[in-house]
């Protein structure tokens, strides 16, 4: 099958899968992933068809989405194969989806540069104005507290207790978001990370400023 159809009916498998979904990894998240892929793609000069493919069914088989990460990965293998997307490439695409989990270990090996590039998107969209309004509803579609100074901000995590340990909306700044900007591996993924972290860091000053009552 021609790579542009591919892409296209990747398209619409990933936006059956993530429209209407409620906990930030919706059909928005997924485009963003894949217009910043194709700019670090370029830059970097990856695969683009690799790239761009892998981007679009990346959460397809998210462990937050799926009843495992194996089902989640089945999934996608099975699409691929129903496609008939070369083994070569599935294999590819596969092995970039089953790493690019933060919970399954924030600094896990990324194989490939086109991995590198997608992982490196996704992690951007963590990062920033963005990023901040998406935990907000990752914490309310799990049912965290915006903030409890009574909770501190977890430093060792199990990937369990990562998933569904007790947790607030502000300790993820600290548990996730504020580690991305080092966990980078492309020199363009790391210069846009630059303004997106000073971002967060402002936001988390002024509102700790304001749970205080200093402004």
């Amino acid at each position: 099958m021609e790579r542009n159809v591919v892409l296209r009916h990747a398209g619409e498998f990933a936006r059956s899968v993530h429209g209407g979904e409620a906990s930030g990894h919706d059909w928005p998240h997924i485009e963003r992933v894949v217009r910043m892929t194709r700019k670090l793609c370029a830059s970097e000069r990856a695969d683009p068809f690799v790239c761009e493919l892998a981007a679009l069914l990346h959460d397809v088989a998210d462990e937050k989405l799926n009843p495992s990460k194996e089902a989640g990965m089945a999934k996608v293998g099975q699409w691929l194969r129903t496609e008939s997307v070369e083994p070569s490439v599935q294999s590819h695409v596969l092995d970039i989806i089953s790493t690019m989990s933060f919970g399954s270990g924030p600094a896990s090996p990324m194989r490939t540069l086109e991995g590198m590039v997608v992982r490196d998107a996704d992690r951007l969209d963590a990062i920033g104005a963005i990023a901040i309004a998406r935990t907000f509803v990752y914490a309310g579609w799990k049912g965290h507290p915006i903030y409890d100074p009574a909770l501190p901000p977890r430093t060792e995590m199990t990937k369990e207790q990562y998933r569904l340990g007790r947790t607030t909306a502000i300790n993820h700044f600290h548990e996730k978001l504020l580690k991305l900007k080092g966990l980078l591996h492309t020199e363009a993924a790391r210069a846009i990370a630059e303004e997106r972290h000073r971002f967060m860091e402002i936001y988390l000053e002024q509102f700790h400023k304001e749970w205080n009552g200093e402004v």
